[in-house]
């Protein structure tokens, strides 16, 4: 029996994923010319890169645990093949092939330069705020096991490489010991009576207006690793001459972090600490203190997507850079949902 049927038909015409490709596929067409030095002109066939960041936004997007799965699923799933511009009979990607070709993601930073276009594209519709922000951090497990964190200076042969020694009652810290399997996880909890685990630090710009994401880094978990990526992500993504606010929770509320936000022409509209009095009433008795310290607790959302739907709760790769280009897959994939959500409702 022939049957004759067209993808576009199979998904329906309200589906919420329609003007997510809309918006995405315009923004591809702008990163074009970036593409194209990436693409093989020679050799095996590969993934294009518009396929690539395609594929990596469905699995952020459905919550699909492996890219190994996803490529089982491209099989079946006529959605996804719709998204990825593929017709009926077109094999799906090999695994092995899709992770190779992922690589030069990484090594052109056309993750990066697909978030900051997605970004670029929120601000043209005017749907960021260009002088109220606020920022936070959070940790990401890594896929480092606790049994892989050994001293530094322990050979890999002993105890089999298996790591199967007795550490109960032992001190391990970053400064003695590593992570054999990951080394730029670092030990960390998040707070006292919690456990501590091997993750990084990561951390997000986001624009008070309506809660899009402007920026988003991930680095080593330390103590100072907040203060010192929302300064990064400062002057990376919204220096310039005008005044701007900036709101955070009382864990930035130290002297130094206050003077280097006002050095920049930023006012630091952080919680107060107690015990600290880097903040005056020049700062707290405006009314838009006290609006910057509600509108901040929006970026908790972004963390509860990114780290459920997303699947960034613990990450799938080893190593900071990987995980970072995950962090802005995952970020643009919120972005196009909100700029999706936001245009229809202001149409």
């Amino acid at each position: 029996m022939l049957c004759l049927m067209s993808l576009e038909d199979v998904v329906p015409a309200d589906h919420p994923l329609r003007r997510v490709k809309e918006i995405a596929d315009e923004v591809l067409r702008e990163l074009s010319p970036q593409f194209d030095a990436m693409y093989a002109r020679r050799g095996r066939p590969s993934v294009p890169p518009e396929r690539l960041l395609r594929s990596l936004l469905l699995i952020a997007l459905h919550s699909i645990r492996s890219e190994r799965m996803f490529c089982e699923q491209l099989g079946y799933n006529l959605l996804y093949r719709w998204f990825l511009d593929m017709d009926m009979v077109e094999e799906p990607f090999d695994a092995s092939t899709f992770s190779r070709n992922r690589e030069r993601l990484l090594e052109h930073d056309v993750a990066g330069a697909f978030f900051r276009a997605v970004r670029d594209r929120a601000r043209r519709s005017r749907l960021m705020s260009s002088e109220h922000f606020s920022v936070d951090g959070t940790l990401i497990e890594s896929w480092a096991s606790m049994k892989s964190f050994r001293p530094k200076d322990e050979d890999d042969d002993e105890h089999d490489g298996n790591g199967w020694s007795e550490f109960r009652g032992t001190k391990r810290s970053n400064e003695t010991h590593a992570s054999k399997t990951d080394p730029d996880a670092r030990l960390m909890r998040k707070g006292k009576g919690r456990e501590a685990k091997l993750c990084f630090a990561g951390h997000v710009l986001m624009e008070n207006r309506n809660g899009l994401v402007v920026d988003v880094l991930v680095n080593h978990a330390t103590g100072f690793s907040e203060r010192k990526a929302a300064l990064q992500m400062l002057d990376r993504s919204v220096g310039g001459p005008r005044r701007v606010t900036l709101g955070a929770d009382r864990g930035y509320d130290t002297r130094d972090f206050v003077e280097a936000l006002r050095a920049r022409n930023v006012t630091p509209h952080v919680a107060r600490n107690a015990r600290r009095k880097n903040l005056d009433g020049r700062t707290t008795r405006h009314a838009g203190y006290a609006i910057s310290r509600y509108k901040r607790m929006q970026i908790e959302k972004v963390f509860g997507w990114v780290k459920t739907v997303g699947g960034l709760r613990k990450s799938r790769f080893r190593g900071i850079e990987r995980t970072q280009m995950c962090a802005y897959i995952t970020s643009a994939a919120y972005n196009l949902l909100r700029i999706a959500k936001l245009e229809a409702a202001y149409a």
